[in-house]
């Protein structure tokens, strides 16, 4: 047996007479992506596809921490006191993430590049490479004690980012998640209105299939657990997995993960495997889904539970993974 979730809200109509399903494909931030799509009659999909891909390309220039030419590293690079004029993109998920950092207190913070650094989950001197080492307790301390006057300030009346001397972005969270939405708005700008999108595992969807069937998708599980089987209808949804299991290393009797709880400057070690997030838009459920992982199942559901997000987690106890869930998630649970 397995849960079934489905949106609260169903629009019925259908594709376009005569619409055909079209696939597409191709590489971003270091993975890959993918779009199914009912395409209208006339519709050129080779076009659609070179649209999708430009797409994400703008998003790599803008926000990869990968690439050291990308909007985002010359702004980790800036002197202090430099003012910086973002792009519509690079300013709607700056915007986004430290809302998410203000409404979290600080368990979701978009500017800890240089803590994810230190524990090796960055682009350079990796967990994975000769010679890492495990910070100690003074070097996090120091770090931390840092991070509070390297805050970004961000101007939202003139669309700018401050760079106060030493702050250090990371989107390593909310990018992905942005792009799909991206993806999810250059489809429905060309009439393109049923089909789901995916990047790296984060989906989003809309509309039906011709034979009005919603775009079923299969929840994320946890590779080393057993859970109850889940299923989503992506109809108006985006959904996103945070999960220990990704990039990890072991740290002592500890899993030590790449999501870092900011506040302490350590890997979360509060037992969540796996935290899901249905939302609007697959950037929120990108965020929101480490925030809560962050938070943990305690403090996590209570997040939710006031802010009206469908949240599942799995949580590693005794007897292998316990599973939670939101009230808005209970009540997409059929």
């Amino acid at each position: 047996m397995r849960d079934v979730i489905v949106p609260l809200a169903i629009d019925e109509a259908l594709p376009p007479g005569g619409s055909t399903l079209f696939k597409a494909d191709g590489r971003t931030m270091g993975t890959g992506w993918s779009a199914r799509m009912m395409l209208p009659p006339g519709a050129d999909g080779a076009a659609v596809e070179r649209a999708l891909q430009a797409e994400l390309d703008e998003i790599v220039a803008q926000m990869s921490h990968w690439d050291n030419a990308s909007l985002l590293a010359r702004y980790n690079r800036a002197p202090a006191g430099s003012w910086h004029a973002l792009p519509p993109q690079f300013y709607e998920v700056a915007d986004y993430a430290l809302q998410v950092a203000q409404d979290s207190g600080g368990a979701y913070d978009p500017a800890a590049g240089e803590l994810v650094t230190l524990w090796g989950f960055g682009s350079s001197a990796r967990y994975d490479q000769n010679g890492f080492r495990t910070p100690d307790a003074l070097t996090i301390g120091a770090l931390l004690a840092r991070r509070s006057e390297r805050q970004p300030l961000l101007d939202r009346v003139n669309r700018r980012l401050l760079q106060p001397g030493g702050a250090t972005l990371d989107f390593s969270s909310v990018a992905k998640g942005y792009a799909v939405d991206r993806m999810a708005a250059c489809l429905e700008a060309r009439s393109v209105r049923h089909f789901v999108v995916e990047a790296g595992g984060e989906l989003r969807g809309a509309g039906v299939k011709d034979n009005g069937e919603p775009w079923w998708v299969e929840i994320e599980s946890v590779p080393d657990g057993q859970a109850r089987q889940a299923v989503v209808a992506l109809h108006g949804l985006a959904i996103a997995t945070s999960g220990d299991y990704r990039q990890y290393f072991e740290h002592g009797a500890q899993r030590a993960s790449h999501t870092l709880d900011p506040r302490s400057g350590q890997p979360v070690a509060n037992n969540v495997a796996s935290v899901t997030v249905l939302a609007a838009t697959c950037m929120a459920a990108d965020a929101l889904s480490t925030a809560l992982t962050v938070l943990g199942p305690k403090d996590g559901l209570a997040f939710a539970d006031a802010r009206g997000i469908a949240a599942r987690f799995l949580v590693r106890d005794a007897d292998g993974l316990r599973e939670s869930v939101s009230a808005a998630w209970s009540r997409m649970q059929q």
